[in-house]
């Protein structure tokens, strides 16, 4: 194999090393982070409907204070809570109102798994794009393709 051949090859394979494999890693890694969020509002919004179903105006519950340390709270009223908006603010809600801030976030972190899910396929495409190009240099024809250059 000529030295050339070898040369393209090689930047071939440092593209999809070093590029191409970490783009992927953390566009995955973004999606699953949207993918807690988008759990944490869907078991939110179920308690405010669990609330409102049962006519719960007051509770007792057990609060992490932190590594795993419980105390237990009474809540008195439950007709308004607090809800995370984002930058460490949270924001005093009726129910519904919470249920409506809820449902548009909830929105919104389904648009961005969508974006994730595209460009993640993109970047398989790519890696699969430049494997074939490495085969093609190779010479190997493509029903004997060597196990370790598929990604």
């Amino acid at each position: 194999m000529d030295s050339l051949r070898q040369e393209k090859i090689q930047k071939f394979e440092e593209f999809v090393d070093r590029r191409l494999k970490p783009d992927l890693v953390h566009a995955i890694a973004e999606r699953d982070k949207i993918f807690d969020q988008q759990k944490i509002f869907s078991d939110l919004r179920k308690n405010i409907e669990n609330l409102e179903k049962n006519s719960v105006t007051s509770l007792r519950t057990l609060v992490n204070l932190g590594s795993e340390v419980y105390m237990q709270a009474e809540v008195p009223d439950t007709q308004r809570i607090f809800v995370d908006v984002g930058l460490g603010f949270h924001v005093e809600f009726t129910w519904s109102e919470a249920l409506k801030f809820i449902s548009l976030r909830e929105e919104k972190l389904e648009r961005q798994i969508e974006d994730y899910t595209r460009l993640i396929a993109s970047i398989k495409a790519q890696i699969k794009l430049v494997c074939e190009g490495i085969r093609e240099l190779l010479q190997i024809p493509e029903e004997k393709t060597v196990e370790g250059l598929v990604f």
